[in-house]
């Protein structure tokens, strides 16, 4: 059902406008946690390029917090511990793994596309309607 905006009250106009406020900020926060975890996937696939024979027996640093790191040696480039969520953790070998991240970050893409248009869309009502009939609203009075 369509609601005339010039037939609302300007308490009903600043109420409509507050939750399409509230929908612009989730969308833009939903929009925003994707693409950081999209930039995990894609960093931890373009990381699994490391994982070659060039590289076996190779020393590197394992971090063992985000601040300690202890040194090792790579000794298989095959295979590699996937985290699938939840704290499960599933070993694949590296083209699997790098399928994985791809499927991950095309369906986070397709999550984001989708979303996009709706917050436009939400955006453009907010800015355009409301200040139109805001002004509209003054004149009435």
């Amino acid at each position: 059902m369509a609601v005339n905006l010039t037939d609302l009250s300007l308490p009903q106009l600043e109420g409509l406008k507050a939750q399409l406020d509230q929908e612009v900020e989730f969308l833009t926060t939903s929009i925003g946690q994707f693409k950081v975890v999209q930039t995990k996937y894609v960093e931890a696939k373009d990381s699994l390029n490391v994982l070659n024979k060039n590289n076996k027996g190779k020393e590197l640093l394992v971090p063992l917090t985000s601040s300690m790191y202890v040194p090792g040696t790579l000794n298989d480039v095959e295979h590699c511990l996937v985290d699938v969520g939840t704290g499960y953790y599933v070993e694949k070998n590296v083209e699997d793994s790098k399928a994985f991240f791809k499927r991950k970050i095309d369906f986070l893409t397709k999550q984001i596309e989708k979303i996009q248009p709706a917050l436009q869309e939400k955006h453009r009502t907010t800015t355009t309607k409301y200040h139109i009939n805001f002004h509209e609203i003054d004149n009435r009075k």
